[in-house]
Order: C-alpha cells, then sequence, then structure tokens
C-alpha cells in the first residue's frame, strides 16, 4: 500500500483563485497565554483560521452553483471517500481539454482526475492565466459515463473567461462534486487507486478544502 498527497498547505495571506482573499491563520491562544489555565507546566495551542471557502485544494458540492442543491454536509461519503480512482494524463492535450481525452476508459462510478500538470505553477501569476480546462462536451460525456467525482490540478474546470461555467453547471446539477487545485498527480498510478477527499460537515457551505489524497489498492 501506498499513500499519495494530493492536496496544497493552507498558508497564512496565501492566494488561491486571484481577486479573493487569502485565510487568515493566527494564535487564537498561544501556550505562553494558556500556562494560567493549566497546571504542572502544561501549555496548548488554540489556533484560528479566517478563510473563503474557496481556500487551497477545495470540493465543490451542488450548492455552489444551485440554490436547491445538496450543500457540503449533505454530500454523501459514497462521492467523496473510498473512490475507485483513474488518473488521465492530458499534460500533452494543451489548455482546451475535451472528450477525446477519456475515449476507451472504464470512468463509471470511479474518481476521474485529470492531470495537466498546471500545479507546478501553483502561487505563481501564471497559475491564473490561461490554465487547462475541460469542455462542456468534455463534462458531458463523464456525466453519461457515469463518473462519481471530477478533479483537476488546475485553477478551475471551466474556462476563467466563460461565465456560463458550463462544466460546473453540467456536472453540479448532476450530483457529481468537482475537486479543483489539487496537485501531486504526477505521482499517482493511472488506476488501481482509492481516492479520498472528504472536507467537514459545514452545513451552508457550497465549498470546502479538504485533505485530498489517494492509497494504491
Amino acid at each position: 500500500m501506498a499513500l499519495f498527497e494530493l492536496s496544497h498547505v493552507i498558508e497564512d495571506g496565501m492566494t488561491t483563485y486571484p481577486g479573493l482573499p487569502g485565510p487568515l491563520v493566527c494564535d487564537y491562544l498561544t501556550r505562553e497565554a494558556s500556562r494560567e489555565h493549566y497546571s504542572g507546566g502544561a501549555t496548548f495551542h488554540i489556533g484560528k483560521v479566517e478563510m473563503i471557502a474557496n481556500t487551497g485544494t477545495y470540493v465543490d458540492a451542488p450548492f455552489h452553483r444551485y440554490a436547491d442543491g445538496l450543500d457540503i454536509a449533505e454530500l454523501p461519503l459514497e462521492r467523496l471517500a473510498h473512490l475507485r480512482g483513474i488518473c488521465v494524463d492530458a499534460t500533452e492535450v494543451g489548455r482546451v481539454i475535451g472528450p477525446e481525452v477519456f475515449d476507451g476508459l472504464e470512468l463509471a462510478g470511479r474518481a476521474v482526475l485529470v492531470r495537466t500538470g498546471w500545479d507546478r505553477h501553483w502561487r505563481e501569476e501564471r497559475y491564473a492565466v490561461e490554465a487547462p480546462h475541460l469542455t462542456e462536451d468534455a463534462a458531458r460525456l463523464l456525466f453519461e459515463a457515469g463518473v462519481s467525482f471530477v478533479g483537476i490540478d488546475s485553477l478551475n474546470v471551466d474556462a476563467g473567461e466563460d461565465g456560463r461555467r458550463p462544466v460546473h453547471s453540467l456536472l453540479l446539477a448532476n450530483g457529481i462534486p468537482i475537486g479543483e487545485h489539487l496537485t501531486g498527480f504526477a505521482a499517482l498510478p493511472p488506476e488501481g487507486f482509492r481516492f479520498h477527499a472528504a472536507p467537514a460537515r459545514v452545513r451552508g457551505l457550497g465549498t470546502f478544502p479538504v485533505r485530498a489524497y489517494a492509497v494504491t489498492e
């Protein structure tokens, strides 16, 4: 068995998506200040995090796009954990990733992870410029194939310039969670692993960070 880390580290002030604020990661109670609450030399640290939901590596639930869709707390574990995974190499395709990338692959019930290699630009200005993305036709193929989850190691499954957000709209309308800003796909085998990306069960949110990882079978 091997474990594969597929999440970016969340750090104070970092940018995930240009134009959205970075997180505040700080002390709420320092170890020194905690001394007065305990005895025998015991100290504890309590941290504080303020952030928007779209921070780091995260999962989108249907509520992110649709007011009547399932929120993060309602997403079934069957869509988030112990999923049979397949990592599809699209590193030589270019920016626009169409349905032909998935031709002939067994996709039903799987977490489909699209490797673009764009995670190498994480926290660089270039990360948000002409990032690789899926097309609407690719999303339709994935939905019709019966996938359980779609993830990408890039800024967005949709083209940033397309305000319709057709990939989000189609996948989330059909209850398929989306993972964005994933990383580490280069180390993954194409198949033979289980994928996990479960967020905290926060009511009323359509997106939340995850610790995504894979385990070889």
